[in-house]
């Protein structure tokens, strides 16, 4: 039965006492028996949890009461056993780690495109504009042997540090051509989106909410095999669900 609610969310805005949100997220987390992690760093947050619906319920509504991160949607799936081993907060210098500091999602957005929206855009080939569209790839290459979109555009890369480096070298085969940067939940291709419109490209957009996003709303259309996640699950299928069961 699964009976185990997994939550992954994130969100770009500048924070301030990282040390005492460090301490106050992992008692409130311990004290309501959660296991996951949670990075925090002065442009975000970012968690991934795991517990009974109540708890993690009332782990979300506690982290609403900050005006900072009122509005935190995070994405849900269910799992039979808890797969994460411990309740980890940590500060990092980035939620998610590029190496690139001129890159702030909170001062300003790429565009982004809905699941239902990329459905539409691959099952005609092109945009609205008619424009050839390619989805690009930005996790790491071992996620990447888990599932990906059909013909997705990826860089092999082991981390996403090296995103901007592969980007600047392979940034003509995609002029004049649609983008869409996914990943597991938005964070990487958030970021990723960015870069490209500072590297020139017009029209590139970052898929809302991911591969995660996309299998609640669409499902497994155009896209081949699980997802890779980041605990004991490994992967999930489109119905997500681990891929193991």
């Amino acid at each position: 039965m699964n009976n185990v609610l997994n939550i992954s969310c994130y969100k770009f805005i500048t924070l301030d006492d990282l040390t005492a949100r460090q301490t106050n997220y992992l008692e409130k987390a311990k004290e309501l028996s959660l296991k996951g992690t949670i990075l925090l760093s002065l442009e975000g947050i970012n968690f991934f949890l795991a517990g009974s619906a109540k708890d993690i319920n009332s782990f979300v509504n506690y982290l609403r009461t900050d005006p900072k991160l009122s509005d935190v949607r995070p994405k849900e799936s269910w799992s039979e056993a808890q797969p994460f081993k411990k309740m980890l907060v940590k500060i990092k210098r980035e939620i998610i780690r590029m190496n690139h500091p001129t890159i702030k999602p909170e001062n300003a957005r790429a565009p982004s495109v809905s699941a239902r929206q990329l459905q539409a855009w691959l099952q005609a080939g092109k945009d609205d504009e008619g424009r050839e569209v390619v989805t690009l790839d930005t996790r790491n290459d071992y996620e990447v042997l888990d599932g990906r979109f059909k013909d997705a555009i990826e860089y092999n890369i082991g981390h996403f540090g090296e995103f901007p480096e592969k980007a600047k070298q392979n940034i003509a085969s995609l002029q004049n051509k649609t983008v869409v940067s996914y990943c597991t939940g938005g964070i990487r291709c958030e970021k990723a989106a960015i870069y490209l419109r500072e590297l020139g490209l017009e029209h590139v957009y970052q898929l809302e909410g991911g591969i995660l996003k996309y299998f609640e709303e669409v499902g497994s259309d155009h896209y081949e095999g699980n997802c890779f996640v980041f605990d004991d699950r490994r992967a999930v299928t489109a119905n997500l669900k681990p891929a193991n069961n």
